[in-house]
């Protein structure tokens, strides 16, 4: 029902529709430990989550997609869990590019993608320069991305162009190209932002499920954007 509704709306051309949505995808490990399988499975399955989610962007009309993949604080976990990430990342990169230069997806990545293997920031950036001039659906994947460095690296630059205020910051941020952030959706549960976008988020609209990343699906996503379509947006205004 709510994928028809968005779907109705629109077609209509009635409604709000966000330019950009944001998810911080949470749960991977809780959905494994639920059926008592191992937390890789959990990436495993939040990966196919992740296609079968820039499939439904697409579908419904979203002009840009962020996606949470990897923390700059994510290093802090167990090696055998970042090589298995890292294994999928590569993997995800392999079988899906031709699916998204076939579906108009750019993609971009933000954080510093730099710092990770080799052979992955090579990958990442054939992708990037195969996917530049796809206009369908933009996909931003933050990797090695954390908002409190991304917003010191932005104030430096800022400064080192002669002039520190808001305007000259945003337009250092990895964001930069990228719409206004709309809505910020987290999965699981948890209702904090984990130091992801926290410059973008200020007058974005936050929804959040219970639902476990895995299970997370296009129905969920339409129902997201309907409940945008019914909020009132202010900007701090009455």
């Amino acid at each position: 029902m709510a994928v028809a509704e968005a779907q109705e709306r629109i077609a209509a051309g009635t409604g709000k529709m966000p330019r950009h949505v944001a998810i911080i995808m949470d749960g991977n490990g809780r959905w494994a430990k639920k059926r008592m399988l191992p937390k890789a499975m959990g990436h495993k399955r939040g990966v196919e989550t992740v296609r079968n989610i820039v499939r439904a962007a697409g579908e419904l009309g979203l002009e840009t997609l962020s996606l949470y993949a990897f923390s700059s604080e994510n290093w802090k976990r167990p090696e055998d869990e970042i090589s298995d990430l890292m294994g999928l990342m590569r993997d995800f990169i392999k079988s899906d590019l031709d699916e998204f230069a076939s579906n108009n997806v750019r993609l971009k990545i933000i954080g510093n993608y730099k710092a990770l293997a080799p052979d992955i920031v090579e990958m990442l950036e054939e992708s990037i320069a195969r996917t530049s001039q796809n206009s369908r659906t933009t996909l931003a994947v933050a990797l090695n991305y954390g908002a409190q460095d991304e917003i010191v690296r932005a104030a430096r630059a800022a400064a080192a162009m002669g002039e520190i205020n808001a305007a000259s910051i945003e337009a250092n941020l990895d964001t930069a190209d990228l719409p206004p952030l709309d809505l910020l959706i987290r999965t699981s549960g948890e209702q904090r932002l984990s130091n992801f976008m926290l410059w973008q988020a200020a007058y974005a609209e936050f929804w959040f499920t219970e639902t476990l990343w895995p299970d997370f699906n296009k129905d969920e996503l339409a129902a997201a954007l309907n409940e945008f379509a019914r909020r009132e947006r202010r900007y701090g205004g009455r």
